[in-house]
């Protein structure tokens, strides 16, 4: 029983290094690239330090890791598997009376507890720092690009409010599209007539209006006035705000939930929110599918030959995988198919097919 425990917390410990490692390596690898992107956006646009560009891309990394995750616990998984099969140390365990599913229990283990973090935990942690990367990137580069540019070209948001309508663009939108930066209104009367142009730093929703600060207010035939504060009236709630312009990667995993409700409540589509909450939720089901994945392609001997071609097969099994879950999501998000059939079918489908040839490489 002693020597059970001993040898369960050795191979887990095996699984966990490879995985961390692995993430580790990865995400430096995506920072690097991030990095050479916003150096290439500073020397454009100009004004940020080399060091306000560098903790830009250190607020950014979290959100942009969590994807790495699966990633992580496949090729982590496939390495520690490799290495007890070169070091004999799976051979001596199946000589022992263990099955594939005894010495894959501790790395199971392993992977439903980093898909757990990675969801209750880690997932909060990079949607707060993405939220203040959006602050910070918005105070560094200022309004010069416009992220809220739509493939079409279009960059505006028509709204109503008591005084009439109005159409409004920012530069950046952060805190989930309520605060927005660099931004420009055009104002129109209640019968659509053209009334002013507003230019202002930044604006916040309130509680039916945008304030508007350091705003710039140009009328026809009147020399521009500069107000401290300018409000705009507006229909707009927060709920639709945030489906429009917020981001989901600054939206943390408890936040989901309610965010849902309301949106539902307010009859609006959920499907986008849904999608992403059951992607988090099932986490820790699709860490474990990346192992029984990379063990359907690792246990074989090194004295059969034929490692490599089994690597590259696993390797193109994963992506493969996540190109299947992708278009999968984006099915989900159409609303064509249940947020949950969209985003757990897939895990379920790798699960059992991985299953599956396990049961038959241990019968054979």
């Amino acid at each position: 029983m002693i020597q059970g425990s001993i040898l369960t917390r050795y191979v887990a410990r095996r699984f966990f290094v490879a995985i961390l490692l692995t993430f580790l390596l990865c995400s430096l690898l995506v920072y690097m690239i991030d990095l050479v992107e916003l150096l290439r956006r500073s020397g454009k646009y100009g004004g940020a330090s080399m060091w306000a560009v560098a903790y830009i891309g250190l607020l950014r990394l979290p959100a942009y890791a969590e994807y790495l995750v699966a990633f992580a616990v496949l090729v982590g998984s496939i390495g520690t598997l490799l290495m007890l099969g070169r070091k004999s140390e799976l051979t001596v365990m199946r000589a022992g009376g263990m099955s594939v599913w005894q010495f894959l229990f501790p790395g199971l283990i392993v992977a439903v507890l980093v898909g757990t973090f990675g969801m209750a935990v880690f997932n909060p942690m990079a949607a707060s720092a993405r939220s203040k990367s959006e602050a910070v990137y918005a105070k560094t580069f200022g309004r010069e690009t416009n992220l809220l540019r739509s493939k079409s070209g279009g960059s505006w948001l028509r709204q109503n409010g008591a005084d009439g309508q109005s159409v409004i663009s920012a530069a950046l939108a952060s805190n989930r599209g309520l605060t927005l930066t660099g931004v420009t209104v055009f104002v129109f009367d209640k019968g659509g007539r053209f009334v002013e142009r507003v230019d202002g730093a930044s604006a916040h929703l309130r509680a039916g209006f945008w304030e508007i600060k350091d705003a710039w207010v140009a009328r026809i035939g009147q020399e521009p006035k500069k107000f401290e504060k300018y409000l705009l009236s507006t229909y707009l709630t927060p709920e639709r705000v945030t489906d429009a312009l917020g981001t989901l990667a600054s939206m943390s995993f408890w936040e989901f939930p309610g965010l849902i409700e309301v949106a539902e409540k307010a009859k609006l589509s959920a499907s986008r929110l849904r999608v992403q909450y059951e992607s988090l939720l099932s986490r820790p089901m699709l860490c474990v599918a990346m192992v029984l994945l990379a063990a359907t392609v690792s246990l074989r001997s090194f004295r059969s030959g034929g490692i490599q071609t089994m690597i590259i097969l696993g390797l193109a099994g994963g992506l493969g995988f996540f190109l299947f879950a992708e278009v999968s999501r984006q099915i989900g998000v159409a609303g064509l198919v249940p947020a949950w059939a969209a985003i757990w079918l897939p895990i379920v489908l790798v699960i059992v097919v991985s299953a599956f040839v396990l049961l038959h490489q241990e019968d054979g």
